[in-house]
């Protein structure tokens, strides 16, 4: 029987992963610089121990001119907020979280990123009071594609990784998840779509297109 809901964040209840890319990317193009979204993909999904992809430093080597790092990330940080505000949460996630507290499932983030961004954004949204834990980047030895987050969260809810669904958008955080054991659900953003994701136990275009019920029903 399924007792709990581990979420990954960005871009899966939040899309800021569009918007992180956009901002590098027209910060590349200040300078001359072409960042395409092939350059950028293998870094989705990962956390500060498993990051692949530095765009400081790619921009850094591809520029002809001598750069100052810290007025290149005050830009870019100005930029970044303006948009990742401007994102609403993505279809179906509210109503699922909503029909889950209603069922007494526990709920979880499972997200490479750090505790204060998480919840700092959930709080913003006002859905933090829908979760019962975070399990964050910074908390444990490795982040995503490694299953140490999610292992983390299973814990702190207190289920087995067979009572659990887990929902991801990228291969990373996919793969994090399989392989703590968890079901994993993927729902690919504008930039995830064009990953590798045939592996995802159940591949959806939105939640909203979806039921706790349905849902429940793909892994009984």
């Amino acid at each position: 029987m399924i007792q709990a809901l581990i979420f990954d964040f960005d871009g899966l209840i939040l899309d800021t992963e569009w918007p992180e890319f956009q901002c590098w990317q027209e910060t590349c193009q200040e300078y001359g610089v072409d960042l395409t979204i092939e350059t950028w993909l293998p870094c989705i999904g990962t956390g500060i121990t498993t990051r692949v992809f530095d765009p400081y430093d790619y921009l850094e080597a591809h520029c002809v001119q001598t750069l100052d790092r810290e007025a290149v990330y005050a830009r870019l940080g100005i930029r970044h907020k303006e948009l990742v505000e401007a994102q609403p949460v993505l279809p179906g996630i509210e109503a699922l979280l909503i029909e889950a507290k209603r069922q007494g499932l526990g709920l979880a983030v499972a997200s490479s990123a750090s505790r204060s961004w998480v919840a700092g954004h959930l709080d913003r949204l006002e859905l933090m009071k829908y979760f019962d834990t975070l399990a964050c980047g910074p908390e444990v030895p490795r982040t995503k594609p490694y299953p140490d987050l999610y292992l983390a969260a299973l814990e702190k809810l207190g289920v087995q990784a067979s009572q659990t669904i887990a929902f991801e958008d990228s291969r990373n955080g996919m793969l994090a998840a399989r392989s703590a054991g968890i079901f994993c659900v993927v729902v690919p953003n504008l930039l995830t779509k064009y990953l590798s994701l045939e592996e995802a136990d159940l591949l959806l275009t939105s939640l909203a297109d979806t039921s706790l019920m349905e849902l429940v029903a793909h892994i009984a």
